[in-house]
């Protein structure tokens, strides 16, 4: 049964929950079903882990349990369409985020996940590859503080992305912003001018579909459950490996639910053909 030191773990877990299935509902599904098969006894829970260990470990039995090593489908039927999300690919993000996002060791990863410390290292390295070949795409920054906003485009650049600017105030966001020409958006919380980012994003996202990131030094401020919430966070101070490999998560989905999209169009009209 979750104890207290194993719920203080909950909003870390729905962060990685969302990010590894690319839609904050179906993160928080797979939570709450990870939840209640520790209520019910269906995973049990490795007293000698610990907590963090632990609640990730239950997280990952339930994940696997299933035919294709997939999460519940509730909230994101688009995504299952798919095929790229094969096991192989999953267990490769998963070894992935769980040690670049998560900042678990390789021993602890091969614990969550069940596995050797070598089949870890190859499958990190098997999506540190995925990465390497991901298509590149430009950034909008939207960062009040120049230091953290270099660091950020440099990191993007190191992974063959191109920055189209850094906008420091929610009023300067929405004016590149209509400029166009971009795929990802990195968002601070708390800008210059007191203005919001995600006011900022909410702005952007009413003209442009695109995934966004939002990088903030109070993550749990926006992992209470009780209002709608980013589906990609970053915490303050970063990792580059946790930026590179939120990244890299985000624009995978944005990526397939393009696809999909793209296929439900040209299935519409090859039926059109001949209705």
């Amino acid at each position: 049964m979750p104890n207290s030191s194993l719920v203080k773990q909950l909003p870390a877990l729905r962060r990685y929950a969302r990010a590894l299935l690319g839609a904050q509902q179906a993160g928080d599904v797979a939570v709450r079903e990870t939840l209640e098969a520790m209520l019910d006894g269906r995973v049990e829970v490795d007293v000698d882990a610990s907590p963090r260990v632990a609640l990730y470990r239950a997280f990952h039995q339930l994940r696997m349990a299933g035919r294709d090593g997939t999460a519940s489908t509730e909230g994101q039927p688009e995504l299952r369409a798919d095929q790229r999300l094969q096991s192989l690919e999953l267990s490769s993000r998963m070894a992935f985020l769980l040690t670049a996002m998560e900042g678990f060791s390789y021993a602890e990863t091969a614990r969550i996940l069940g596995l050797g410390m070598g089949q870890v290292e190859a499958q990190v390295m098997a999506a540190q590859s995925d990465i390497d070949r991901q298509t590149a795409t430009r950034v909008l920054i939207i960062e009040d503080e120049w230091l953290i906003a270099l660091d950020l485009k440099t990191l993007v650049g190191e992974l063959g992305h191109e920055v189209v600017g850094v906008a420091p105030t929610r009023s300067r966001a929405v004016e590149m912003a209509r400029e166009g020409g971009f795929g990802l958006v990195l968002a601070d919380i708390q800008l210059a001018d007191g203005s919001s980012g995600i006011d900022a994003v909410g702005d952007i996202l009413s003209s442009f579909n695109v995934p966004v990131i939002f990088i903030t030094a109070f993550p749990d401020r926006l992992l209470t459950g009780e209002r709608p919430e980013p589906t990609y966070l970053i915490a303050k101070p970063f990792l580059s490996e946790t930026v590179k490999a939120t990244i890299a998560q985000a624009l995978f989905f944005h990526e397939a639910e393009r696809a999909v999209a793209k296929a439900g169009s040209a299935g519409a009209q090859e039926i059109g053909r001949f209705s």
